[in-house]
């Protein structure tokens, strides 16, 4: 498949920069070494919306085990910009004390919102917390988390493209593309 070549949304242009081809391989590589992780377990995986809905179904189209799925959405990015923090989990309705979460997250960027949402389900009392992210961004990272599984570790620039957006617009783009300097 051939990337569109540059774009451009809003105020800003973009160039391609990973196929949805490269997508889809990571994640089913990543959907095996869950269903081996998680093998004879049922876990809850919680995808993080609105960006994660992409990733997050086409990872549960690849797990095999027996699992759960419940949606929350969280307030954290404006613009090109982290905020850094979460104004409220939305959506949290399944009680989770004992079960095996696995939130499911497009970017991990500062991780200070990621921080702030395992600190929220680590007070329900799981048997078992993992993050699975499609993107992290090593160089931005500001603290620890339990990135158990990662499909790709990007360069510290802004993308938009399968899920991620830029101001509400370039989320239903087939691939990653990234923000030209």
């Amino acid at each position: 498949m051939v990337l569109t070549s540059e774009i451009r949304i809003h105020d800003l242009s973009f160039v391609p920069y990973i196929n949805q081809e490269q997508i889809l391989e990571r994640i089913y590589e990543m959907a095996s070494e869950i269903n081996k992780d998680f093998e004879g377990k049922t876990p809850l995986f919680v995808p993080i919306l609105n960006g994660a809905f992409m990733f997050a179904s086409d990872l549960l189209k690849q797990i095999c085990i027996p699992c759960e799925v419940s949606f929350v959405k969280v307030a954290s990015y404006q613009g090109e910009n982290s905020l850094g923090e979460v104004e409220e989990i939305i959506g949290l309705k399944s009680n989770i004390k004992g079960r095996h979460i696995i939130l499911v997250e497009d970017i991990v960027d500062t991780g200070l919102t990621m921080s702030q949402i395992v600190r929220t389900f680590l007070t329900y009392e799981p048997a078992s917390l993992s993050v699975a992210t499609l993107f992290v961004k090593p160089e931005s990272v500001q603290v620890e988390l339990p990135l158990t599984y990662k499909g790709f570790e990007i360069e510290n620039k802004f993308i938009v493209g399968y899920g991620l957006d830029y101001n509400q617009q370039g989320r239903n783009l087939r691939d990653i593309y990234i923000k030209v300097d």
